[in-house]
């Protein structure tokens, strides 16, 4: 099953989509993270599945706009160097441990927004990465049962300021916090769905990094050093994980970003997430900047 954060008439909410173009309104006026804490979508992404006929039924037509898929998660990780491959575009070690960092909350865009470069030359680039949502609440762990706190995984378009990035390894947090410097949607596909494709290996998942159409890179899973069910174990070692809060798995690789570019994360089999790259000073990032920070 999967479910979209998006904004019907006034209202954003959450959408569970039961055919071509068609949605059910599964809870009003809450985003998916919104939904997961209160406990409505936590039990709507289990086996069980509700009768739907008895939600508010609504086509794309009347969707106003995809929103951010997660509204006000407590934690948005975000894991660098997990492809060894990638590790060696930035000419660094692969790190032994998971090198996490924190994003913050203004920097969540949907599949409907643009991707808003910073004034000045910062060298942003976009990077296409598998997303966990976390379903229930996770601390301490054991990797064996690190699935079970998974609600299900979605598209990522994590960007980076790599000239700031660049100047010392220790301004990641910089560089990675830029308003719109993070893109998630647009779907949470719950990992019964997400996995049906692949004989429940979640390895065997390709996630690519495209620029106008074209491959940038792209990278299996199954090379990531540190898996997803380790990230999440390992994480709940630190600090509890939260319903709503996200784990970006880390990129197979970046595009450098210009104005008037697209940017896209594709995994087949599970969806495309596409944002239209504009300037600073362009008009619509004035009128998105200001929904954002508001």
């Amino acid at each position: 099953m999967r479910f979209r954060s998006v904004v019907v008439g006034d209202d954003q909410s959450t959408v569970a989509l039961i055919g071509d173009d068609l949605f059910a309104v599964v809870d009003r006026g809450r985003a998916v993270d919104e939904s997961l804490r209160s406990g409505v979508l936590r039990e709507l992404t289990s086996s069980w599945r509700p009768d739907l006929t008895t939600c508010q039924i609504v086509r794309g037509e009347e969707i106003v706009r995809t929103a951010p898929l997660v509204r006000a998660p407590e934690k948005l990780w975000g894991i660098g160097l997990n492809y060894r491959e990638h590790a060696g575009d930035l000419g660094e070690d692969p790190p032994t441990e998971p090198a996490s960092f924190l994003k913050g909350r203004h920097t969540l865009i949907g599949a409907d927004d643009a991707i808003i470069l910073p004034t000045g030359d910062t060298g942003t680039t976009a990077e296409a990465e598998l997303g966990l949502v976390i379903g229930s609440t996770a601390y301490e762990v054991d990797r064996a049962e690190a699935y079970r706190f998974i609600a299900g995984v979605c598209l990522v378009l994590d960007q980076t300021a790599e000239a700031i990035l660049r100047r010392n390894p220790r301004f990641l947090t910089r560089a990675k916090n830029y308003p719109t410097f993070l893109s998630i949607g647009p779907d949470l596909i719950t990992l019964d769905e997400a996995l049906a494709p692949f004989n429940g290996d979640l390895g065997q998942i390709v996630v690519e990094t495209r620029l106008n159409g074209r491959l940038a890179r792209a990278n299996k899973i199954a090379n990531m050093m540190f898996p997803p069910d380790y990230l999440v174990a390992f994480h709940s070692q630190v600090m509890p994980l939260y319903p709503g809060d996200v784990i970006s798995t880390g990129t197979p690789g970046a595009a450098a970003l210009q104005p008037g570019d697209v940017a896209e994360c594709r995994i087949p089999r599970l969806g495309e997430l596409r944002n239209a790259v504009i300037a600073a000073d362009d008009p619509i990032a004035r009128n998105q900047l200001g929904e954002l920070l508001a």
